[in-house]
């Protein structure tokens, strides 16, 4: 981390933090000073001047190249869109799917990454649900459930109720073997701990940016691997158009599409969005993802050791590379409304009570929730 951004700087970047113990960043995080002024910024310039449009679509195509070299991609790569949700049914119907082909999911994933897919058997697609027998997926979770019509697997990297970080790694080494597309939720990794597309064999990642990228909600962002063989969009306009008419008249003899993720656009940014992502970009960048993910992990080995104490178990894998900033505190449902009348905010979760970690969190916030915690059961 730079010298000038050290943890009290960071924690009062976001008063959220100081106002509450805010441990719910897996659910959204706070809005930072940095990436609000940012946001004032835009709204500035459209209240005095009426939005410089030129300028607006620049900075679109500046943070498109920033956010595409911080997931290791190319600016072509990168789709702009409202949320995760809209990436994966993207990709979804702009694959040529015939009837039998099949798609692998891990059970009890994100329910909207499963109906993307599930919205398919409509056209015939089959689509298989693996139990997981370990804490995280890797190559070996899918062997028996993968055949010759297999045209993608598709699951998250870090789980949103339980908190595991699956070895996508090793699973898109097993899907390039096999040619099988690899669809990514990111939703819960991106901004928090590295990200490298290329790297991890990612044929497409879909993630919204109001969590470890710390926008407000209605912003997120579709990679697609130039490699990926023709992909033919469920929605057309003219932004992903390869050539788009100069006089608005729709010419019905060429419909070609924009090369790469663009042709995934149907214009109108959402521009204070993509503004404060540009803000966010430079707060991350500033601090450094794996340190980001140094912090949170550290915190999880702290929250870990005073869950020991207490005897409450956790939900998710307990190993250091096995997990990230999530959490899962195995508790009754009623311990909920006790946090929340003690200022702390967590989130409800299958078998428990989630805790996350953002980068404005710090030792004290776990040590608060240990006092709260020790107070109610020594009653």
């Amino acid at each position: 981390m730079n010298d000038h951004l050290d943890h009290d700087t960071l924690r009062r970047y976001f008063p959220a933090a100081s106002r509450m113990t805010y441990l719910d960043s897996a659910h959204q995080t706070p809005l930072g000073a940095p990436i609000r002024a940012e946001i004032l910024r835009f709204l500035d310039e459209g209240h005095e001047t009426a939005g410089p449009k030129a300028t607006w679509l620049q900075k679109v195509e500046a943070v498109r190249s920033r956010l595409a070299a911080f997931v290791g991609a190319a600016s072509t790569e990168i789709a702009f869109t409202k949320n995760t949700s809209e990436g994966l049914n993207a990709i979804a119907n702009a694959i040529d799917f015939r009837p039998g082909d099949n798609v692998v999911l891990v059970q009890g994933d994100h329910p909207n990454n499963a109906y993307a897919w599930l919205n398919l058997r409509r056209k015939g697609v089959e689509v298989r649900f693996i139990d997981l027998q370990t804490n995280v997926a890797s190559a070996n979770s899918f062997d028996a459930q993968v055949d010759g019509r297999t045209r993608v697997i598709s699951l998250s990297h870090v789980t949103f109720h339980a908190g595991q970080r699956h070895d996508i790694e090793s699973i898109g080494d097993f899907c390039r073997q096999r040619g099988i597309l690899l669809v990514v939720d990111a939703m819960q990794s991106v901004g928090v701990i590295p990200v490298d597309v290329k790297r991890m064999g990612i044929s497409a990642l879909a993630a919204g940016c109001h969590k470890g990228l710390l926008t407000p909600q209605g912003l997120g962002f579709l990679y697609v691997d130039d490699d990926v063989d023709a992909l033919h969009p469920a929605y057309l306009a003219t932004a992903g158009l390869e050539n788009p008419p100069a006089d608005f008249i729709a010419r019905p003899d060429d419909v070609a599409l924009r090369a790469g993720a663009g042709r995934f656009e149907l214009g109108n940014f959402n521009l204070p969005g993509i503004y404060g992502l540009d803000a966010s970009l430079n707060l991350i960048t500033d601090v450094g993802v794996t340190q980001i993910e140094k912090h949170v992990i550290s915190l999880g080995d702290h929250l870990i050791e005073r869950l020991d104490e207490l005897g409450i178990g956790l939900v998710g894998p307990r190993e250091r590379r096995e997990r990230a900033h999530i959490y899962v505190m195995r508790m009754e449902a009623d311990w909920l409304a006790y946090f929340a009348g003690n200022n702390v905010r967590v989130s409800p979760e299958r078998d428990g009570i989630r805790i996350s970690f953002g980068l404005f969190n710090n030792r004290d916030d776990v040590d608060a929730v240990y006092e709260l915690i020790r107070a109610r059961k020594v009653r």
